[in-house]
């Protein structure tokens, strides 16, 4: 759990005061096994753990947590895809029981484990469907989020995941406009739920908004652009852009449609800040953090940069809440000299779709070696 009040002169301490959840964007074995993870809860204030295929690929290709399993699974047969399943359900379950004092701590609010359907479905409605509800009836643990992205395929499988009472952590967000859709994906999955006489305030659901990623992107076109004006733009997007994500929270969810089914318990999808460790160096490593601070939302980290924020990070409270005007400036003038932020996020979006599959195939080629090997 977070530190004491006697404590909490902490950074981490300072960003959970401030109303960010903090979660860590790693898993492994090792973690688990090492009690690294439990230390993480007790000294830097995380409350939850995202997951993705490169981060598993990552945690598999190193080590030898994963022997033991590996063998078990050649020796009944299994193929990759049901080691991958197996291996990786494993985690998550493992890790939602290391969250479990948090989970029940915050009614429900935090202590939450992330794991993603397989990105080669990211374009396939039904069998995104199919695969979430699999993962959830297997791990189930009530803290776990199944990942499903913000593809126009997978709003409807959004929907359908919160219809049946599955937790979504829906990933990949890049554009306003996306994000709307999001969030009216899910409140129509809530509606739906509601129907079917499933107890709303058991669902929850995070929208991950990827930050880093847009100005990596954004600042290369401005540097194309090269004069003045343009370059001073740089650095400017991605926090433009999510605190203007937050200002479409804070309206959408104060609307009619919203408050009605907040009445019957339904929990509100809350911004996620992903990708925030910081790119460009000649930015704070702590900036994806500190710039975007306010109530009710979560920040998922490396561990880099949730090291960063734990020795220097300057949590100075707010800093989301009244800078939308300032945002909307900083956009238009990114427009003015000649850069489509649309575009952009359009772009990206197949582009993180790609590395994830990319990533899966790098998970399937150290599964199956593993398994050859074993």
């Amino acid at each position: 759990m977070s530190i004491t009040d006697t404590e909490t002169d902490s950074n981490t301490a300072a960003l959970s005061r401030a109303g960010v959840s903090i979660w860590l964007d790693d898993l492994s074995r090792e973690r688990i096994a090492s009690k690294g993870l439990q230390k993480l809860i007790e000294e830097k204030d995380v409350v939850g753990v995202t997951t993705n295929p490169t981060i598993f690929a990552a945690a598999l290709a190193k080590g030898e947590s994963y022997d033991e399993q590996v063998k078990e699974l050649k020796a009944k047969g299994a193929d990759v895809a049901q080691a991958i399943f197996e291996i990786t359900t494993k985690d998550v379950s493992d890790a939602a029981d290391v969250f479990n004092d948090v989970f029940l701590a915050s009614n429900g609010y935090d202590g939450r484990v992330s794991i993603e359907v397989s990105p080669e479905l990211a374009h396939d409605t039904e069998a995104t469907i199919s695969e979430a509800k699999r993962l959830w009836g297997t791990i189930d643990k009530p803290n776990v989020m199944i990942k499903i992205p913000a593809t126009v395929e997978g709003l409807p499988a959004i929907t359908a995941a919160i219809a049946a009472g599955i937790s979504v952590n829906v990933t990949l967000i890049f554009s306003l406009e996306r994000y709307k859709a999001v969030i009216d994906a899910y409140l129509e999955g809530l509606e739906q739920a509601a129907e079917a006489g499933i107890d709303l305030s058991t669902i929850h659901s995070v929208a991950s908004f990827f930050v880093s990623r847009v100005d990596t992107e954004v600042d290369k076109r401005l540097d194309a652009v090269g004069t003045d004006e343009a370059k001073a733009l740089k650095g400017k997007t991605a926090v433009a852009n999510a605190r203007l994500a937050y200002e479409l929270f804070v309206d959408e969810f104060g609307t009619e449609r919203a408050i009605e089914l907040q009445e019957k318990g339904a929990n509100r999808q809350r911004p996620l800040w992903a990708s925030t460790g910081v790119k460009d160096p000649s930015l704070p490593d702590t900036f994806y953090v500190t710039d975007l601070v306010t109530h009710g939302v979560v920040n998922t980290m490396p561990e880099k940069t949730l090291d960063a924020v734990a020795d220097h990070g300057d949590i100075t409270g707010d800093t989301i809440v009244g800078k939308y005007d300032e945002a909307r400036e900083d956009l238009a003038k990114i427009a003015a000299v000649g850069v489509d932020v649309a575009e952009v996020t359009l772009l990206l979006e197949r582009e993180g779709v790609d590395k994830f599959i990319v990533s899966w195939h790098e998970l399937t080629d150290t599964v199956a070696k593993a398994l050859e090997s074993a």
